[in-house]
């Protein structure tokens, strides 16, 4: 499958090597890399677009694990990821470009302290939880505190994922009070920052928005003088969570040139070159979901009237009908995660549906998500219902839904969103559900495909929630399940062998993220 990665600046800074051409040149000559040439301002952009980069396009993996997407018919199996068979030279990506754009906010949280740019320490603490919570969430323990001795001390060691979530919180707090104490802001500093155009009361609400994120994650193992103590560094900063309409997005001026697209289109819908994608397909099981109660073909949705119409917006029509299925019928078409496909079977990729559909990739040069408002509203429905904070439940998520359909562009918006929830059917009966907390997150997990795809697998492990989520069908599964988290990366048993043996034996099948009970 196809991916665009992007090479992070700082290791050619600190080893002085050359880079080549690509989306943010920073430097006169990229291949007379200077640290003094990096300078906050350009750091800002480079590091936002990298994020939305990954967030966007590095979580085919768990798209697939959590029945949103799946292999077209056009491709033989990817044995690793459809047997869960995950080995230290699996998906190693999630490792390095982590830990690349964490080493670009290292430096500019560096360069910004010593210049007295509290503003830009504000980001780098802010995308250094981001970046962490990622780490930690794949790996459990990693290298943190100690990470970018460079110099002192190349072989770090790993420190607990549930000490890094707890410094990650104390990071935030003191990237909320640093947005705060910013009166003025110019006009270089507004231009590079690509996400709010430097909007202070966003920055602080994403920065809550976050911390909420991270209680969430840990519901089953936090204690409540955690939550007490964070909710109330969130009232104290009085700008409350992201919103409706309060997305953060990053551009820094996307156009459909090839390398300068939005990643998302580029990589699902159409390269800048005419590149399509061909191996992402909407997974059939999700599809069910949003067909409701009325039936489902093998290979074809039923539309009815009690559809969830959010298909239309994560989903495409697909290019060729087959001359044997010509009705409306097959406009839909799904496929399962680990099939193996026989020859037998019609069905290839131009007769599925792709995982770019109109909601979600709107055009080539649209911005890029980092954390919806979508996200932020279910969130809030979650900690509502737990009794963290203050609201009511059933409103929020009412909300939540609501901005969904309005986001992916629906038509009707909210108003076919309060259809959809007045159906009276399981999936949107709030007040019969016997789980509120598990409805809630059923709910947020139709709404976040294509936006946050890695939450559904975060969602899943620590709430088993979809409750029927089925396992992968390939022959080479056995008795494997959905793994817990990643293995460390090969690069780390060469060249850190000491302290990541200090881990003790990790297997992906069996060895839990320290929020995962």
């Amino acid at each position: 499958m196809k991916k665009i990665i992007i090479p992070i600046f700082a290791a050619a800074v600190l080893l002085g090597a050359g880079c080549k051409k690509e989306f943010f040149d920073i430097n006169t000559s990229p291949n007379s890399p200077t640290e003094a040439s990096v300078t906050p301002q350009v750091l800002l952009p480079r590091t936002l677009h990298n994020v939305g980069l990954r967030v966007g396009t590095g979580f085919d993996y768990a798209a697939d694990w959590t029945g949103y997407w799946s292999r077209s018919g056009s491709y033989g199996q990817s044995i690793e990821l459809e047997s869960y068979n995950i080995t230290s030279t699996t998906l190693t990506a999630q490792w390095t470009n982590w830990y690349d754009i964490l080493t670009d906010v290292n430096l500019m949280e560096k360069k910004a302290q010593a210049s007295g740019l509290p503003f830009y320490q504000g980001v780098a603490k802010t995308m250094k939880a981001v970046g962490f919570m990622y780490l930690v969430d794949q790996y459990n323990n990693v290298p943190y505190s100690k990470a970018f001795d460079f110099v002192g001390n190349i072989t770090p060691g790993y420190d607990k994922g549930e000490d890094i979530y707890a410094d990650l919180f104390v990071q935030l707090d003191a990237a909320g009070k640093l947005f705060a104490s910013v009166t003025t802001m110019d006009a270089a500093t507004q231009a590079s920052d690509v996400m709010f155009k430097g909007n202070l009361t966003l920055w602080r609400k994403f920065v809550n928005t976050m911390r909420l994120k991270l209680l969430i994650h840990e519901s089953q193992v936090v204690s409540s003088a955690t939550v007490t103590a964070v909710v109330a560094q969130i009232t104290a900063d009085g700008s409350g969570y992201l919103g409706a309409g309060q997305s953060a997005l990053v551009n820094p001026g996307y156009v459909q040139v090839d390398t300068k697209q939005n990643p998302f289109y580029n990589t699902y819908k159409l390269s800048a070159l005419g590149v399509k994608d061909t191996y992402n397909r909407a997974n059939n099981y999700i599809l069910k979901k949003y067909f409701g109660p009325d039936g489902h073909a093998d290979n074809a949705v039923t539309p009815g009237t009690d559809d969830d119409l959010r298909y239309k917006a994560v989903f495409s029509v697909v290019d060729t009908k087959l001359a044997a299925f010509p009705s409306a019928t097959y406009d839909y078409v799904g496929t399962n995660f680990g099939e193996v496909v026989p020859n037998s079977d019609p069905f290839r990729a131009v007769n599925q549906s792709d995982v770019a559909g109109p909601g979600l990739a709107k055009s080539p040069t649209q911005s890029q998500p980092v954390l919806t408002s979508v996200e932020s509203l279910f969130l809030q429905a979650e900690a509502a219902q737990r009794g963290w904070i203050t609201g009511t439940p059933q409103t929020l998520l009412t909300s939540a839904v609501r901005e969904s359909f309005t986001y992916l562009g629906v038509s009707g918006g909210a108003g076919a969103a309060d259809a959809y929830l007045a159906l009276g059917i399981p999936i949107v009966d709030y007040t019969g559900a016997a789980n509120k907390v598990n409805f809630i997150v059923m709910q947020k997990y139709l709404a976040l495909i294509g936006l946050a795809n890695f939450e559904a697998y975060v969602d899943y492990r620590r709430l088993g929630v979809p409750t029927d989520l089925p396992l992968s069908l390939n022959a080479n599964r056995i008795n494997n399940v959905i793994p817990l988290r990643l293995q460390y990366p090969q690069s780390e048993f060469n060249f850190n062998a000491a302290n990541v043996a200090a881990q003790g034996t990790i297997n992906p099948q069996t060895s839990a993220i320290f929020w995962d009970k």
